[in-house]
Parts: structure tokens; C-alpha cells; sequence
């Protein structure tokens, strides 16, 4: 019997790994950003969007595609 446990889900990402996940550039994100069309937290001078954001911001995505 294995004692191991599922790793926990990644909950923040830094702008590079969003625009890595969203296939987006690093700039595009920034200006995403900027815009308020993709919210994000501080902590300190970091900037870090939630996973439930990513999944938002590409679900509307598709929204506007129809």
C-alpha cells in the first residue's frame, strides 16, 4: 500500500508560466494586465494570476468565438 499523495495543484502563476500555459506571449499577458481584462495579485513587487483566472480568461475567450 503506497503512502504517497497526489502533489498539490499548482493555485499561482507567474506572467511568463500564464503566458506558457495560455500559448499567449509574456508581453501580451503584461498588457492583459494592465487593461484589467486579466486579474492578477501582488505579493510584494510580484505580480501572480490565480489558475481559476487562466481557466476564466480562456473560457470567455471561447465565448467571444461564437
Amino acid at each position: 500500500m503506497s503512502t504517497a499523495t497526489a502533489p498539490m495543484p499548482r493555485l499561482l502563476y507567474r506572467p511568463e508560466e500564464a503566458a506558457e500555459v495560455l500559448a499567449l506571449g509574456r508581453s501580451t499577458i503584461y498588457e492583459l494586465m494592465a487593461a484589467g481584462n486579466l486579474r492578477f495579485v501582488k505579493c510584494g513587487r510580484s505580480r501572480r494570476i490565480h489558475h481559476t483566472e487562466l481557466e476564466r480568461f480562456a473560457a470567455a475567450l471561447s465565448d467571444q468565438s461564437r
